[in-house]
């Protein structure tokens, strides 16, 4: 990774929110019908998974942020421990990510937002540190202060909490964390 994120913006971010299709999954919706009943499914990334966690670990907040309401999203959320949540079903995200904001006392200076189309526009312009994934549109390449190698859904979110712990130091002491709490066996 060559990319790097000021030391002085690095520090000052407690709050990561990310978009969900096109970068917590690929932008592909599978659509289709279980016993009559309608169902959607998406497809996200194991270690995605793991950069949350580790962001987790460093002491900063996670927040999903969609244009859509779905259950596998809030099933996604319940996994990987994360309360914050924010489902708009005509992609009106700013409210939603403003509410999550002010719930936490944090300013908008404060936060990183991870996007992809336009309708993470309106969030871009006010976080204090703009992100876009490898397959965003030039329009959010263009406001993003970092654009990501990895595209959504393939291991982009891995790659940002890895550069943002780095650019704070943070890396190797929550990489060491994560592998203890998984390495120590319990005996009774």
């Amino acid at each position: 990774m060559t990319a790097k994120i000021k030391l002085e913006v690095a520090k000052r971010i407690r709050l990561v929110g990310l978009d969900v299709d096109g970068v917590l999954t690929d932008g592909g919706i599978y659509l289709g019908s279980v016993g009559g009943a309608s169902q959607e499914f998406k497809r996200y990334d194991i270690q995605d998974g793991i950069g949350i966690a580790f962001l987790k670990l460093a002491g900063i907040r996670v927040a999903i942020v969609t244009g859509r309401v779905s259950d596998s999203v809030r099933l996604r959320a319940r996994e990987l421990d994360i309360e914050d949540v924010a489902q708009d079903p005509n992609a009106e995200k700013l409210p939603g990510f403003m509410a999550l904001l002010r719930k936490h006392n944090i300013q908008p200076a404060e936060a990183a937002f991870v996007a992809d189309d336009f309708p993470d526009l309106p969030i871009l312009r006010v976080v204090g540190l703009p992100v876009a994934v490898g397959n965003a549109v030039p329009e959010i390449r263009a406001v993003s202060t970092l654009t990501l190698k990895a595209t959504g859904g393939r291991g982009a979110i891995r790659e940002f909490a890895e550069l943002l712990l780095k650019s704070r130091g943070q890396w190797k002491s929550v990489t060491d964390r994560y592998v203890a709490e998984r390495s120590s066996m319990n005996r009774t």
